[in-house]
């Protein structure tokens, strides 16, 4: 971080003086500036001229007394209170009172570096993201202490260097940190809780959430032992169970296995500091096996919405018999037309022939009633989310269907083996949680109950695999994983907003610019709908009793208002009706 905090200043014109602890420690520093400008001009960036320059401005010490001269002093030592404090001890006696003191850090309290200061004045927070010199959020986070005129001289300087500043008050973790970190924990709570296989729990995130990395390899890309220190930090200062590390970080940190720096963490990796991945004793090996699955070869799919068309357009193109059941034949009929269209697209952007559109389109067959599920071998609900519609059509599905034949629910927040426990054959019942859009989305969650029959659990992986979508397997417990891990931190963005520690606004930008988020948690939750948000926050709350997972009020009144987002107008936003 020091040397990517080094490289942008320098880059920008600013005489820089790197400071660490030993001459190794600076040359590496020297050597890594030099790397990386000579890679800037390799892809023709910057000239050799410019690299030079660049060079000549940035020089290193092993003595605190040569920042003397220096206006602005950025501190990026290791999270510990102690050290920094000795740090800005020493410096208080070495720069000018009139040069801004920053802190690099992300968890520790500013306020409290500030008031052990002989200028607290001059003290404030300056969170930039790794790596520094791509990564365009900056945090200005300001104590009570702190002058208004050391925020403005740092704002206007992130802007200069090109970042995106967001000014924030002081609290563990600020935006980026304070939501992504306990996200983190959770997975890694999930992860230990033998839930779901760590390679599962990843592949789950980045499928289903579209973000550039699992949150178990980022907690190895962070550090183990620094991502434990953040959710102490955080945890002392909310004293929200979320926060509390979950142990086996502890563990982990203890044992030395810190993540990618030490070779290993939760994964293990070709050599200290690669981003390399081996296989280990903890490789889920055959964890989505298709051994022993049952043949299917005609699908029934209950339903005539968005995602029952979306789900029975992904099973013909794959080339199986699928019969469309809705509550009218017109609906049904109303169904396959939406999935005509859809593939009419792909036709014209040229992912199919006009010959694969008319056999895929052939082979569903619209009803008007289940009965026509007679031969099916597996048959799929996508109706909607009430528990008593869902065992009520399970109830039916078990005296239509032929023996041996699989019943799957789609359900993303409702408990499986309640719509199994409806069947007299609660061994054939398991979860297929496609996500929306089914045809576009990688990722289905396979959902098996303690009553699931392994080969059923064999036959869903299988029918994943034959459609080309990404199986995870997971229990029955309420969110699964995805949902399990997402809404909570939708929620917890929420609560910021409500205690006006950040607007909406700097939220989205701080998750999209520091945590490579496709879309920012006020974004996404006005697409997916508030009510749906709310109903899905309070079942994690019914199951896991924390009182963290409790909704945030703000968004149950905004609920109660009729504001769920763009299909109403308005949500955390307003948005032009159609």
């Amino acid at each position: 971080m020091g040397t990517g905090i080094a490289e942008i200043l320098a880059r920008a014109g600013r005489e820089v003086i790197g400071i660490d602890i030993s001459e190794s420690a600076c040359r590496r520093a020297v050597t890594a500036l030099e790397v990386a400008t000579a890679r800037a001009v390799h892809r023709e960036r910057i000239g050799e001229r410019e690299r030079a320059a660049i060079l000549d401005r940035f020089r290193v010490s092993t003595d605190l007394r040569t920042a003397a001269g220096a206006e602005l002093v950025i501190e990026v030592v290791p999270e510990d209170y102690g050290t920094k404090r000795e740090v800005f001890a020493e410096l208080d006696t070495v720069i000018s009172p009139t040069a801004v003191l920053a802190t690099g850090t992300n968890a520790l309290s500013v306020t409290r570096l500030a008031a052990e200061s002989a200028h607290p004045e001059r003290v404030l927070g300056l969170h930039f993201f790794n790596p520094a010199p791509a990564m365009k959020l900056v945090e200005i986070v300001s104590s009570v202490l702190t002058a208004p005129a050391a925020v403005e001289a740092v704002t206007a300087l992130a802007l200069e260097l090109g970042k995106e500043p967001v000014a924030l008050g002081d609290r563990p973790g600020f935006v980026a940190d304070g939501l992504l970190f306990g996200y983190l924990n959770q997975a890694a709570a999930m992860y230990e809780a033998r839930y779901a296989a760590r390679e599962d729990i990843d592949a789950a995130m980045k499928l289903g959430c579209g973000l550039p990395m699992g949150p178990l390899a980022l907690l190895d890309l962070i550090g183990v032992d620094t991502a434990r220190t953040v959710l102490e930090a955080m945890y002392a200062a909310s004293g929200d169970r979320l926060h509390a590390p979950a142990p086996i970080l502890g563990q982990l940190s203890q044992a030395g296995l810190t993540g990618r720096k030490a070779g290993r963490g939760f994964y293990t990796y070709e050599a200290p500091g690669s981003g390399t991945v081996v296989p280990d004793a903890a490789t889920a090996e055959g964890r989505h096996s298709a051994e022993g699955a049952r043949p299917v070869h005609a699908v029934g799919v209950v339903g005539s919405g968005t995602m029952a068309a979306g789900i029975a357009e992904v099973f013909t193109k794959a080339g199986l018999e699928v019969v469309l059941a809705g509550r009218t034949r017109e609906k049904a009929a109303a169904a396959k037309a939406r999935i005509g269209k859809s593939l009419e697209r792909a036709v014209s952007k040229g992912r199919m022939s006009a010959e694969a559109r008319e056999r895929a389109l052939a082979r569903i067959t619209p009803a008007d009633t289940l009965d026509a599920f007679a031969e099916v071998d597996l048959a799929v609900e996508a109706v909607a989310e009430d528990l008593a519609v869902k065992r009520e059509l399970f109830r039916v599905l078990d005296k239509v269907c032929k023996p041996g034949a699989v019943l799957a629910t789609t359900t993303s927040s409702l408990p499986v083996i309640a719509c199994a426990r409806a069947t007299s054959r609660p061994q054939d019942v398991v979860g297929l949680h496609f996500f929306n859009p089914a045809p576009a989305m990688k990722l289905v969650e396979v959902v098996h109950t303690v009553l699931t029959a392994d080969d059923v659990r064999a036959t869903a992986h299988a029918v994943c695999a034959a459609v080309g979508k990404h199986p995870v397997d997971c229990g029955d417990r309420a969110g699964f994983i995805v949902n399990a891990l997402l809404f909570p931190y939708l929620n917890n963005a929420v609560k910021m907003v409500q205690e006006h520690y950040a607007t909406p606004d700097d939220i989205d930008a701080a998750m999209k610019l520091g945590g490579g988020y496709p879309m920012g948690p006020f974004e996404l939750l006005d697409v997916v709908g508030l009510d749906v948000s709310l109903a899905i926050e309070r079942v994690l709350h019914r199951e896991f009793r924390e009182p963290g997972l409790a909704p945030a009020p703000l968004l149950e009144h905004l609920v109660a208002a009729g504001c769920l987002g763009r299909k109403t107008g308005r949500g955390f936003r307003e948005y032009a009706k159609a």
